[in-house]
């Protein structure tokens, strides 16, 4: 899908944006002039289109084991989850597929190279700098998502050369453009480079709403992910450090058991996407139906729930968390607001939005704790664990509830208490980030086995996995990409 067309009609959009007067008049503009980006204002607004604008939760979700099978004549059934959960690519490429996150990634970094080309062809001074880094850093963050999805995981200390994915860093000028994949450890490299080049130039003060934009706290976390991936452990370390000031995590994590959990449900689930949540480090709009899948067959069910439980923590506490029922073994964690745009005035046709949190300040600190845990510094790894927990326990209590390693040890039966803490870390996460899709990530990096159950007719249950080597990992390149020489992943 990475054609111009695509592009153009990114630009055209943009321009939109970009207008001071009437979409109307933009439209009668000369074609040559209107999507003319020659001043700073137009580049900052180019930039906000930077960034995916389709989900990939019914995908990372479906796949994860945070998905599970309520049984037959429980719940709906539709392609976007039954397919996913049974580790089967969504055909097409309707809300939620594989296939509208790919050209959601790639026409964000349609977006970001417009920008940067049009810098590097005008002198806008000093001033343009900040959006030069994010457009460099959006670049960065859409290539690390997609090679993560739709290729093998990076290998730390290993060759990493299987396909990447394809890093296009400058405009498109073709109708159908070729490219080739290269390696992972090529797109690593790329990313990298477009990474650190691009921090160093970002300003916490160049926004309005600062939250929509990759702002250094922001860039920071994403690198701490990125990192993570690369098994740097002190890079981890430092860049988690600087997404909150004073290393005051506490202050700035999802108060689940405090403020949000004294809300009520609609409240909750507006506040819990709001700009002015500290917890959130980077948010966007999404073109996404995820908030309305209320009931099906594949999804957050009653084996789920049991994690949130006294049962599913070393503290003998539950979890804070919105538990949620639509019926029947239907549950939802109630995270996410719809915001429908009608396609015009009076109409009730239209398109679903929702709020997605990119990145957060509970998985840096999470990423920092995994990282300590690498290095050896158990006191450290613990110290920011029990500080997580202390925001997600219910009637937390820091003296009976901190997690110790002569708990966890016991708790897990792991006598390792590197291996224990890390299994810590992944379970927290893995509850905190339930219909969030980030699952997915820790269970790629750390090769994890997904397990799921399935139900028959007769409501017998059996269970089937996805071990760390099956192909079925990667998932599907869309077909469309074969137009521009892309290959295919291998099933």
């Amino acid at each position: 899908m990475m054609k111009l067309n695509k592009l153009q009609i990114l630009l055209l959009s943009a321009g939109c944006l970009i207008s001071t007067a009437s979409c109307k008049k933009y439209l009668d503009e000369n074609p040559d002039n209107r999507t003319d980006i020659n001043t700073v204002a137009k580049v900052a607004q180019l930039v906000t289109t930077a960034y995916p604008r389709y989900d990939y939760y019914y995908f990372t979700e479906g796949y994860s084991d945070n998905t599970e099978d309520k049984g037959s004549g429980v719940g709906s059934l539709d392609d976007v989850t039954t397919r996913p959960y049974n580790w089967q690519n969504v055909i097409g490429d309707g809300t939620g597929s594989t296939t509208s996150y790919w050209n959601g990634c790639y026409e964000g970094i349609a977006a970001a190279n417009q920008a940067l080309d049009a810098i590097e062809k005008n002198n806008f001074g000093n001033d343009v700098l900040p959006y030069k880094g994010e457009a460099l850093v959006a670049r960065a963050y859409a290539h690390f998502m997609l090679v993560t999805f739709f290729s093998k995981p990076y290998e730390i200390n290993g060759a990493n050369d299987s396909p990447g994915i394809p890093y296009v860093n400058v405009p498109e000028t073709k109708v159908i453009q070729q490219y080739d994949r290269s390696t992972v450890k090529a797109t690593y490299e790329k990313i990298e480079k477009d990474l650190t080049e691009g921090l160093a130039l970002l300003s916490p003060s160049a926004y309005k709403v600062p939250k929509f934009h990759f702002t250094p706290a922001a860039a920071h976390a994403f690198a701490s992910r990125f990192y993570l991936f690369k098994g740097e452990w002190q890079k981890v370390v430092d860049h988690a450090t600087l997404t909150v000031a004073g290393n005051d995590f506490v202050n700035n994590l999802r108060p689940l058991n405090t403020t949000l959990r004294a809300l009520g449900n609609e409240e909750f689930r507006i506040a819990f996407t709001r700009s002015d949540q500290k917890s959130s480090l980077l948010l966007t709009e999404q073109y996404s139906g995820w908030q309305r899948q209320t009931g099906p067959r594949y999804g957050y069910g009653e084996k789920l729930v049991a994690m949130f439980g006294r049962d599913g923590n070393f503290t003998g506490k539950p979890r804070a968390d919105k538990i949620l029922s639509y019926g029947n073994s239907n549950y939802t964690t109630y995270k996410f607001n719809e915001y429908f745009f009608k396609t015009s005035q009076g109409a009730d046709i239209g398109f679903p939005y929702l709020i997605a949190p990119l990145l957060t300040v509970d998985e840096s600190l999470m990423n920092r704790a995994e990282a300590y845990a690498e290095l050896g510094q158990t006191d450290n790894a613990l110290r920011d664990v029990n500080t997580f927990l202390s925001t997600k326990i219910s009637g937390y209590n820091a003296g009976t509830d901190a997690a110790t390693v002569a708990k966890i040890t016991a708790y897990y039966a792991i006598a390792n208490p590197k291996e224990a803490i890390i299994k810590l870390i992944l379970e927290s996460k893995k509850a905190e980030f339930l219909q969030e899709g980030l699952r997915w990530l820790d269970i790629v990096r750390r090769r994890l086995t997904v397990r799921h159950n399935v139900y028959d007719e007769a409501g017998r249950e059996t269970f089937v996995e996805l071990k760390p080597d099956d192909l079925r990992r990667v998932f599907q390149i869309p077909q469309e990409a074969l137009l521009s020489g892309v290959p295919l992943n291998p099933r």
